[in-house]
């Protein structure tokens, strides 16, 4: 059933204009204690903010050129790119660094300004383990599915996913499939909406879908719905915004949408907003952040949701970009 949007209380309207203004507004909080604690986060948050305003339809709300200076200043000799200046490089940054400068057109400042995309593309490969076909976050060795997503993510969108072994990284997301069809953190972990996004998009990317188990996966996924009409992460959790990403995008790519609500948690993800100031909150009621933000604004984008510019199921950016990257 197709929702009625225009029917809808203003409440319950996108409000785009003070979403804008509120992203435009992250980068003059300097004087703030949240800013500076936060600074770990600088490059992810750039990403978050910048994919909510292409999929707003308003792009040219951050300037370009500052946006390309400040990525390129976190990128290392290594090729990776840090959280900020001075922050060590990291795989999580480092997608997030090649996701802006897709969105921005701007690889070929990464070329002649940077260190190159072969050099990107060298640093993550250099985190893939060669036993079990995973990635580590950074030189200290922590392995994660995330990174492994992440990846496939940036590797293919800079053209260089043959610099690592996708078989063996498939093996790995395989062995990481649990008996309710879903995907955990590593062989043996429970299942987590997050964690199967990261798996069946990875899997997506390398053209390997037909190892998901479908049917079961929409079980578990469809579960995560709960009364009030929004997403959890897993079996008796509290209902999460940014789940309206992790689980709406995974039962897109697997063709399952229509096993849930959609109007109910359309309107969960919209009431969530602050119509005023802006921004989009974990759950009714509490505080905005720029996180939330971003993976609300994608989940009503794959909810049709008026006005928004649709987004890429599994990169969770504009599909413009992605056609004009990737070609499809």
């Amino acid at each position: 059933m197709t929702q009625n949007f225009t029917s809808l209380p203003q409440e319950l309207q996108l409000a785009t204009s003070a979403h804008v203004k509120y992203i435009q507004s992250l980068d003059s909080r300097k004087d703030e204690y949240d800013y500076w604690l936060t600074e770990h986060l600088r490059l992810n948050g750039l990403y978050w903010g910048l994919t909510a305003l292409h999929l707003l339809g308003h792009p040219e709300a951050l300037p370009r050129a500052e946006t390309i200076d400040f990525v390129l200043s976190c990128q290392h000799e290594n090729g990776g790119f840090g959280a900020a200046p001075g922050h060590d490089a990291h795989m999580l940054s480092t997608v997030s660094a090649v996701q802006i400068l897709a969105m921005v057109d701007a690889f070929d400042d990464l070329e002649t300004r940077g260190r190159g995309k072969a050099q990107v593309g060298k640093y993550i490969a250099s985190l893939q383990n060669p036993q079990t076909g995973t990635f580590a976050g950074d030189e200290w060795g922590e392995e994660d599915t995330r990174f492994l997503y992440g990846a496939f993510n940036a590797l293919s969108l800079l053209g260089l996913l043959h610099l690592v072994d996708v078989d063996k990284a498939v093996a790995h997301i395989a062995a990481c499939a649990n008996f309710d069809g879903g995907y955990g953190v590593s062989p043996g972990a429970e299942s987590h909406s997050g964690q199967i996004f990261t798996c069946v998009a990875a899997l997506a990317i390398a053209g390997r879908k037909e190892l998901i188990d479908v049917d079961r996966l929409g079980r578990w996924l469809s579960e995560r719905q709960i009364a009030g009409g929004g997403l959890n992460g897993r079996p008796e959790k509290k209902e999460d915004v940014c789940y309206s990403w992790w689980v709406l995008s995974s039962l897109e790519m697997i063709g399952k949408t229509h096993w849930i609500d959609k109007e109910k948690l359309t309107n969960f993800i919209l009431s969530s907003q602050d119509t005023e100031k802006g921004g989009i909150s974990d759950r009714p009621g509490d505080m905005v952040d720029v996180w939330h933000t971003c993976f609300g604004i994608a989940g009503l984008s794959l909810l049709d949701c008026p006005g928004l510019e649709p987004v890429d199921e599994v990169y969770c950016m504009p599909k413009s970009t992605i056609k004009r990257v990737l070609g499809h």
